[in-house]
């Protein structure tokens, strides 16, 4: 028994220093990362460009489906969403198989801002909550969902919800219906897939995910579901 008890705790000892050194790891990551370009300074090229969509100029349909697909607490939660990562981590086991992240839409700004397109380890995805927690004290919520909107690619050489909307569905994104909205909502998560060009039919699929956690989350009536679905974009 004393066997035993010596065993958890050196299981539980060397897990901790584990932890501890990741975090370690990620933390130095994080500062190495914004020493070298400030949070201010990474988000300029999107502010300044004379295309980006102020988060007023979005239409209230596309900013409830990308929180309804990609970080549902988004506007009242602030910092890591715990929730979501157990919740993750629960039908990744029972799925045996990656079939849900739990990046925040900050973590994903983070990851664009700072190492989209570099291998990203332990150390890289830790470090992206530090820059979360930066990126929430510099911004309000709303001001990082428009630089997150504004960034993602849509495909088709789309990118930002402005280049999306006018290239797609030629009318701006102010005036989107929630069809529309649902189906632009869920191309970033994987535009090579979900580009019109080639994909439509997987974006439509992707749409009816979009409008059914919308519809879960009581942000669209069962009536507006229902057109949603049948509503023809092209």
């Amino acid at each position: 028994m004393k066997f035993l008890r010596r065993l958890f705790l050196c299981i539980l000892i060397i897990l901790f220093l584990g932890v501890g050194f990741l975090t370690g790891s990620g933390y130095l990551c994080y500062k190495d990362s914004v020493r070298e370009k400030s949070i201010l300074t990474a988000v300029q090229p999107y502010v300044n460009d004379s295309e980006f969509v102020s988060f007023n100029d979005i239409d209230t349909d596309f900013v409830n489906a990308v929180v309804a697909v990609e970080d549902k607490r988004f506007f009242s939660r602030h910092g890591f969403d715990w929730v979501a990562l157990i919740r993750a981590i629960l039908n990744n086991l029972q799925a045996g198989r990656a079939v849900e992240g739990a990046s925040t839409i900050t973590q994903q700004t983070a990851k664009n801002l700072y190492y989209l397109g570099k291998p990203r380890g332990f150390r890289e995805k830790i470090a992206e909550v530090f820059i979360m927690f930066d990126m929430e004290k510099h911004f309000t919520k709303r001001e990082i969902f428009a630089i997150y909107a504004n960034m993602n690619y849509y495909g088709d050489g789309y990118w930002g919800i402005g280049q999306a909307s006018r290239g797609y569905l030629h009318k701006e994104p102010g005036n989107l219906t929630i069809a529309e909205a649902a189906m632009l909502a869920g191309i970033p998560n994987a535009p090579g897939r979900y580009q019109w060009s080639t994909g439509y039919d997987l974006a439509k699929k992707r749409q009816e995910k979009v409008l059914s956690r919308m519809y879960e989350d009581g942000m669209i009536s069962e009536k507006s579901y229902q057109d949603a679905l049948t509503e023809e974009l092209r």
